[in-house]
């Protein structure tokens, strides 16, 4: 929701250092990594009831995840490194959230409601991404992207804030994570929505038919 409202705000001065890593011999996929490391000692740090610890290392995950994209525009976007990207933030999303059961097993239920929550918006993202792609839809509202990126209340905005929150105010732990699992079944259900506008009335193209007879063919063939 807030995405394309954040992204001419941030993405000047996060070209601006893109363009310095690039020249500096940087690649994407290592920023991606380092992020991820830093996402990784956030969770130990608030297993460990480290939470003013857990905030900055949080916080210089969220900002590596911003320079990896802006290193990957001045270099080469690659399938790979928007692959290596998504799947490490949405392990850090879930990791941040499991972080705070593990640390107190009072949060164990709103946890699992939250990771459990997670699921639609992340599936739903990902599909329709997949769908799109298949028939060349693009969108730049969200900047230049290695695949399409489909809007909703909850998106990389909404989720930094939160967990940014969390370890700010870990005492209201169940209550964000009451609001933003609502946030995301809402996000759920507006894309399902989405897609039915965008691909359910659509009659089924000779590409799509050859599509479907060869994954019926393959799954036969696994059984």
């Amino acid at each position: 929701m807030l995405d394309p409202y954040v992204r001419p705000l941030i993405d000047p001065p996060l070209n601006f250092i893109g363009k310095q890593l690039v020249q500096r011999g940087m690649t994407a996929n290592a920023i991606t990594l380092l992020g991820f490391l830093m996402g990784i000692v956030a969770m130990v740090m608030i297993g460990m009831n480290h939470y003013e610890y857990a905030l900055i290392f949080l916080l210089l995950n969220r900002f590596l995840d911003g320079i990896d994209g802006a290193v990957a525009r001045h270099s080469d976007l690659s399938d790979f490194g928007g692959f290596l990207d998504i799947v490490c933030d949405f392990i850090i999303y879930s990791g941040i959230v499991f972080a705070f059961a593990a640390a107190n097993p009072l949060n164990a239920f709103w946890a699992s409601f939250l990771i459990f929550s997670f699921i639609g918006p992340i599936t739903s993202f990902l599909t329709y991404a997949t769908i799109a792609a298949k028939k060349k839809k693009q969108c730049s509202r969200r900047g230049k992207k290695s695949f399409y990126h489909l809007g909703g209340i909850c998106e990389g905005t909404e989720t930094a804030i939160v967990l940014i929150l969390m370890c700010v105010i870990p005492d209201m732990f169940p209550e964000l994570c009451l609001i933003y699992g609502v946030m995301c079944w809402m996000t759920t259900l507006g894309r399902i929505y989405q897609a039915w506008n965008d691909f359910g009335a659509e009659p089924l193209t000779s590409d799509d038919i050859v599509y479907k007879e060869q994954a019926i063919k393959t799954e036969s063939q696994v059984q």
